[in-house]
């Protein structure tokens, strides 16, 4: 079990391999390679957080945009669901940088939060890595979901 003691920072990676939203696709395919990872941070120049850009969102390249759902009356259309959520879509399918594909405003932890927090969120958000940041959201590390099942045969 994930004791109450042990803390994030106690199990994060320090210095993680991260991007700029203005770096292209090719650069986070690369970096995911040569990392053997499947996701990172997308960070701005003064190293806050801003996004994660992860294998799922570089999937989300190949998969077709479906159209909005409309309703045609009197001449007009009535949109059935949100427009936002097709140009996002759209976005996603056709970008190039990674401000374009990254999922912006990541659910973040801090170093000093339990374990066994970091544990709830990624199973209640679930997602798969969580950025480390301080008080003024600049990161420190990061940590996955891997590194708790690590910590889970060593205790």
């Amino acid at each position: 079990m994930l004791t109450e003691t042990r803390q994030v920072k106690d199990l994060m990676t320090t210095d993680p391999v991260t991007v700029k939203p203005i770096d292209s696709v090719e650069t986070v395919l690369q970096c995911l390679e040569e990392n053997h990872i499947s996701g990172l941070p997308v960070v701005d120049e003064t190293g806050k957080v801003v996004g994660v850009v992860s294998e799922a969102d570089l999937l989300f390249r190949e998969r077709p945009v479906r159209l909005p759902l409309y309703l045609s009356f009197l001449g007009g259309i009535i949109y059935l669901e949100p427009l936002d959520h097709f140009v996002q879509q759209l976005k996603k399918s056709l970008g190039i940088l990674v401000q374009d594909v990254m999922t912006p405003n990541p659910i973040t932890i801090a170093p000093d939060a339990p374990i066994s927090q970091a544990a709830d969120l990624m199973l209640e958000k679930r997602v798969n890595r969580l950025p480390v940041v301080d008080e003024a959201g600049a990161l420190v590390g990061i940590i996955t979901r891997d590194d708790l099942l690590r910590a889970l045969k060593s205790d």
